[in-house]
């Protein structure tokens, strides 16, 4: 009798472990400073998200393998199935809270602007100013609940797996803008040599919170985890740390960038 009750019981103490000590993430390869792969090791990204990220995993006795998945439409299927445990920087809407667990605070916010090509007046102050007009965008991205809202009753706009290809058919005048991220628009444009083509119309169409996200389906989502990582969230979004990471990681990916020329 005992040793059975002994087989019983061991599945309940099993089950009773801690979350997971070991979590892949990913996010957009797309996004310095934010985010983009090493030229090192292009199997994984780097960026102001991963650090901070680390960091966190670091003082929580974690580690967290932070890695490419491909396109940004690619990495935001890996995370929503569960293949990777999270995602390292996402814009909060209500379709992703149905795939995704958000950790608050927000560790950063982002601003999501207009870009056109270098010279041609756009008459722009209000996302009305933009209708009739061919715009351009990312698979699967979000600039913020209403924007994206807006956009989808009022708005044409073509999404492309990648923000290169959104800026290449900008500049061949396949498009008359596109809505993309400020900092990682600026990085990707000195990349491409086509800083000097394309700028930037005021004001920006949105600025949304960064988020840490946990998939739904991932078997290291337990409330304990949440819990750690939120009040890590909160000590460190309270502090100098997210804005310092940011600015030595546009330095870095600027280094690098001047280096591979």
């Amino acid at each position: 009798m005992g040793l059975t009750l002994a087989i019983i019981w061991l599945p309940a103490v099993a089950s009773a472990q801690p979350a997971c000590q070991q979590l892949t993430a990913t996010g957009n390869p797309e996004y310095p400073p934010y985010l983009w792969r090493d030229p090192h090791d292009p199997r994984h990204l780097i960026g102001a998200n991963a650090d901070l990220l680390r960091h966190a995993a670091d003082e929580l006795g974690l580690v967290v393998d932070v890695v490419y998945a491909g396109p940004w439409s690619r990495a935001q299927e890996e995370v929503a199935s569960g293949r990777i445990d999270m995602m390292a920087g996402y814009f909060r809407t209500q379709a992703r809270e149905q795939l995704m667990d958000f950790i608050s605070p927000p560790f950063l916010f982002n601003s999501s602007v207009v870009w056109v090509r270098e010279g041609e007046a756009l008459r722009y102050s209000d996302w009305a100013d933009l209708q009739g007009l061919r715009g351009g965008t990312l698979v699967n991205n979000s600039h913020g609940e209403a924007f994206d809202d807006y956009a989808r009753q009022h708005l044409n706009l073509e999404a492309v797996p990648t923000a290169t290809q959104a800026f290449e058919k900008l500049l061949l005048k396949r498009n008359d803008y596109v809505v993309f991220e400020r900092y990682p628009g600026m990085a990707l444009a000195r990349q491409l040599g086509k800083e000097k083509l394309l700028q930037v119309v005021e004001p920006p169409v949105s600025s949304e919170g960064m988020y840490l996200a946990l998939s739904r389906k991932s078997a290291c989502n337990e409330a304990a985890l949440r819990e750690k990582l939120a009040g890590k969230m909160q000590e460190l979004a309270s502090g100098p740390l997210p804005e310092q990471l940011l600015a030595q990681n546009l330095e870095r990916w600027q280094r690098q960038h001047q280096e591979g020329r």
